[in-house]
């Protein structure tokens, strides 16, 4: 089996199914088209389907010209997911959030087995991308392919090989991004890495798949531990009278031993104010309490309320209430000049201020209006940036800072400016730090 598979793989004629067509698959489904491999997109979303059948991109930084170039090179996608027996390397990557107390939420990838499970044959590769627990691959995968009869490592091929995506970021791509990949067993990394080596430039294997959801969950609770450091850093800057991006913009100057890292109103996005959780939830079963990473999460956390403190004074400063008073939030996405929303802390901003009664208005050119939302709602569109919209608000507050807003024309009219990611550091006028 393992023999044939690799031929496939090495001649192109292997077909790739990638299962959940979002942030990630679909740019990994780009990628592995451009190097000649055939793929077959899978959604559980009607709505999805039809639209990349229309040739339209659900992705802010993908146009409706590159989905079509992407059926032009052979992909095509299906709610079908009998079609998963003509493929030969299933590559999921489906959502695993936090459930409502917090904790990993696995209903998505538990979903996204029992559907492929009636499909699987001898033949083929299924990896995870999902960001996990260590031990999910062998724990909840492994159970699932095996009681359909098949061995690991003979019959069918099982790998975890985390997504590394940065929506946005037009620097590095799915292809030039270095791809960590562990498998089950030494055939299954041997398959695994052989996949991922035709359509990405830097393979990375690792000695299992426990390894490599470790992999991820470092990365990203590293960013959110030094995250949650510059947060603390700023309140204590802010206190003392002291710029904290000079400070950091200073730091950054040492050639070695600091990587600079940036405070704003939380953390967001669907990996960093999640993965953490991931760990401790995990390491609890081991008897290690992370105490590290849930204090930095607990910082971060707090960010949201910080930012809500800080306009109570700045408007009292002017004799306003914050109940009534009229707020202009400018950005809604959970980072810049993207349009993604997922664990935004400018949404926790907002529905802090809502319960404070401020009413409420936000602009942002990448979310025209606000997306539906599992726990948070709103029902507003986005406004256009004026002078006659700045002068009409009590305060406007920084959340996003999108290239595209013309922040000259914001320092000009707003009259109460609160900046949490620091873009009127050197304007001469009050600006509230948030």
């Amino acid at each position: 089996m393992k023999t044939s598979l690799l031929t496939r793989i090495a001649d192109r004629t292997a077909r790739v199914g990638v299962i959940g067509l979002g942030y990630v698959g679909i740019p990994l489904a780009k990628g592995i088209v451009e190097a000649g491999l055939p793929v077959t997109g899978f959604d559980v979303l009607p709505e999805r389907i039809a639209q990349l059948d229309r040739h339209e991109s659900p992705l802010a930084h993908m146009d409706g010209a590159e989905v079509a170039a992407l059926y032009a090179g052979g992909f095509d996608a299906t709610l079908d997911y009998a079609r998963v027996a003509d493929c030969d390397a299933l590559l999921i990557c489906v959502p695993t959030p936090l459930d409502e107390h917090r904790e990993p939420d696995l209903s998505y990838v538990e979903a996204t087995m029992a559907a492929l499970a009636p499909y699987l044959r001898p033949g083929q590769m299924i990896a995870l991308e999902s960001t996990t627990w260590p031990g999910t691959t062998e724990e909840r995968l492994r159970p699932v392919i095996e009681a359909r009869g098949l061995t690991i490592g003979e019959d069918i091929f099982l790998v975890y090989s985390p997504e590394r995506e940065d929506p946005g970021n037009v620097r590095h791509s799915t292809v030039t991004i270095p791809k960590v990949v562990g498998g089950s067993t030494p055939a299954c990394l041997e398959v695994g890495a052989a996949l991922y080596g035709v359509f990405i430039e830097h393979v990375v294997e690792v000695s299992g798949t426990r390894t490599a959801e470790m992999v991820k969950l470092l990365e990203n609770i590293h960013r959110a531990v030094n995250i949650g450091l510059v947060n603390e850093m700023k309140i204590a800057c802010e206190r003392m009278g002291i710029d904290i991006f000079e400070v950091i913009e200073a730091a950054a100057t040492k050639p070695f031993g600091f990587t600079p890292y940036w405070p704003g109103p939380g953390i967001g996005g669907h990996c960093i104010p999640v993965d953490p959780f991931y760990l401790t939830w995990k390491a609890r079963e081991y008897g290690v309490h992370t105490r590290f990473i849930e204090l930095a999460g607990e910082i971060n956390a707090g960010m949201p309320d910080y930012v809500v403190d800080r306009l109570i004074k700045a408007l009292n400063a002017k004799g306003r209430a914050l109940s009534g008073a009229k707020v202009l939030c400018l950005g809604i996405a959970y980072k810049r000049d993207v349009g993604d929303v997922r664990e935004s802390p400018a949404i926790e901003v907002m529905e802090r201020l809502r319960e404070w009664g401020a009413n409420l208005s936000y602009s942002d050119p990448h979310v025209p209006s606000f997306p539906p939302m599992r726990r948070h709602t709103f029902d507003l569109r986005s406004v256009e940036v004026t002078p006659e919209v700045l002068a009409s608000n009590d305060a406007v507050v920084v959340l996003t800072d999108h290239s595209a807003f013309d922040y000259a024309m914001i320092e000009s009219h707003a009259p109460l400016l609160l900046d949490t990611r620091g873009r009127f550091r050197d304007t001469k006028r009050k600006v509230w730090r948030g």
